[in-house]
């Protein structure tokens, strides 16, 4: 499948050119002199930015916005599940048609690609050893799934062979990959509207180390060299531990490293500090939209901001109808370090609606747990909620998940 030479396709296409990780190959397309262009559903950070380097992207989806001349297409994973027509058109059309990760796999292929894997902490990873690797001069390309604060990019294109990814395990997204050095963070039940079990996400991980030239998967000892961090959370310290290990195999003095580290100020969207508000209430957004990450933020959190000291009130969107179903009994326990627990209607994506869970349901049995929660059946209500709560310099704010939820803090305390 990643049989396309480049160097002969001048025109391409890009279904789903918002998207964090495709958006950074339609970048790096455009910068090597091709003629880009691309149509999302809707606008947003990496729409306009693309659009500020030259790139033509419309909003909406339809066949039709592919220019006739068009010699590659490039489309999202989500496009064969939520717009199936659509995908039947870009397969029927004659034009070469490649997905997201066919062309991570494609780019790098023949690079000393190092590849972070696992169901948590790939972007965190990816970001701190781009960082080490950049600081020590090593000049590397990335493409990470977030942006970078130093770069405020989700690309960086170096000269050197050394090419850093984040790889996904979505539909098995990584064995287009071949890594000289492969991370694999941890392994958990994620993805269970693709992935049958455990054991068949297992089996996925198993091939792509086959697949890898050097696996890292156990860096419990770098655990003691990792330096104080800016990001807080013992998750942030296991992610460091990880870029410690992968810098060592890649022979990088360890107080470089080390300083590096010490100066990473973490990516957009993972626990991400916003602003304070007018009234003083500290206000921050996460992507964990899987229980061990909603756990793991909050505890970092707590770490900033002890019981007693301020009151944390999360806004979750659930992810999923597939995931909260799944992860239920984990998803109702994951919220002890908050106070108050506001949830908005699951955002479906790719799915149909399942009537067997809801928010609501989801509230009701954090309730049981003890703890804070109420459901909203929108975004308005939520916004008016929030509005209404009087949040002071007492309160922390944390809008979470893969979804839209920050845009409620946007609006209620004008941070956008």
């Amino acid at each position: 499948m990643n049989d396309l030479d480049l160097s002969k396709i001048k025109k391409v296409f890009f279904i789903g050119i918002g998207g964090i990780g495709i958006s950074a190959i339609a970048r790096m397309v455009h910068l090597e002199g091709k003629e880009v262009s691309g149509s999302d559903m809707s606008e947003n950070l990496l729409t306009r930015e693309l659009k500020e380097l030259g790139v033509k992207v419309t909003i909406g989806q339809s066949f039709d916005l592919i220019p006739k001349d068009t010699e590659l297409i490039i489309y999202t994973l989500a496009i064969p599940h939520y717009d199936k027509k659509l995908f039947e058109q870009v397969v029927n059309s004659g034009i070469i048609y490649k997905s997201y990760p066919q062309m991570l796999g494609i780019v790098t292929a023949g690079k000393n690609t190092v590849a972070v894997a696992g169901t948590h902490g790939k972007t965190t990873t990816t970001a701190m050893i781009a960082k080490i690797l950049i600081d020590a001069g090593r000049d590397p390309s990335v493409v990470v799934g977030s942006l970078l604060k130093d770069y405020k990019s989700n690309l960086i294109v170096g000269k050197s062979d050394l090419f850093v990814v984040e790889a996904c395990e979505y539909e098995r997204s990584f064995l287009n990959l071949k890594p000289k050095i492969l991370v694999i963070t941890n392994i958990e039940a994620e993805h269970l509207d693709y992935y049958k079990d455990l054991a068949d996400i297992q089996n996925a991980f198993k091939q792509l180390i086959s697949q890898s030239e050097k696996v890292i998967t156990d860096y419990s000892k770098y655990l003691e060299k990792v330096p104080k961090l800016l990001v807080p959370g013992a998750h942030n310290r296991m992610d460091a531990a990880a870029a410690l290990a992968v810098a060592d195999v890649l022979g990088i003095n360890l107080e470089v490293a080390q300083k590096a580290l010490a100066e990473f100020a973490g990516t957009w969207r993972r626990l991400e500090k916003r602003g304070v508000t007018s009234t003083g209430t500290i206000v921050y957004d996460d992507y964990a939209h899987h229980p061990t990450e909603i756990q793991a933020s909050l505890e970092g959190l707590r770490e900033i901001f002890p019981k007693g000291e301020k009151k944390i009130t999360v806004l979750f969107q659930p992810h999923l109808y597939s995931r909260t179903k799944a992860l239920f009994g984990d998803f109702i326990k994951s919220f002890k370090d908050a106070d108050h627990v506001m949830l908005l209607p699951i955002y479906f994506a790719r799915e149909d609606k399942d009537p067997s869970v809801s928010s609501e349901l989801l509230a009701e049995a954090i309730r049981k747990e003890g703890e804070d929660a109420e459901a909203f059946s929108d975004f308005v209500s939520a916004e008016q909620a929030v509005s209404a709560l009087k949040l002071g310099e007492n309160d922390v704010f944390v809008t979470m998940g893969a979804g839209e939820a920050y845009k409620v803090a946007d609006k209620v305390f004008k941070l956008g």
